[in-house]
């Protein structure tokens, strides 16, 4: 089934309302196709740049959420893109609880696209500013 620009923005919507309450599990398990692909912008110790399957991102969403004291997310959007893609812009302030910044407070920004398929979000890819930049 191809999607339309308005199931697109109804199921981008709905992901920016769950990430802004902090749901990031209920998005996953409501939104997610069960074959999603995620990519991050860059390879972090431990994981891997790109994972695959609903349970993967369900453990990448986990470890987030185990390992970072959430201060402030503010989700942008969605913003269309034709029929089947949308972006959100995401910004986050955190304190990661260990590695090197541990207990340093941080904020940043990325850019999250997502592409709809058979009405649920097949891809997301994540877009970060360098660390250090004045981005």
């Amino acid at each position: 089934m191809t999607a339309t620009t308005n199931d697109t923005m109804t199921i981008g919507s709905r992901l920016a309302q769950l990430s802004r309450a902090g749901e990031n599990m209920r998005a996953i398990e409501e939104l997610y196709h069960d074959d999603i692909v995620s990519v991050e912008a860059a390879e972090y110790p431990g994981m891997e740049r790109e994972m695959r399957g609903r349970e993967a991102i369900t453990g990448k969403n986990a470890w987030w959420l185990d390992n970072h004291e959430v201060h402030k997310r503010e989700i942008e959007g969605p913003f269309a893109h034709g029929d089947d893609r949308f972006a959100l812009y995401i910004t986050y302030e955190v304190t990661p609880k260990a590695g090197p910044g541990a207990g340093q407070r941080a904020s940043f920004n990325e850019v999250g696209v997502y592409t709809v398929t058979d009405g649920k979000v097949a891809r997301e890819e994540y877009f970060y500013a360098p660390q250090g930049g004045d981005a």
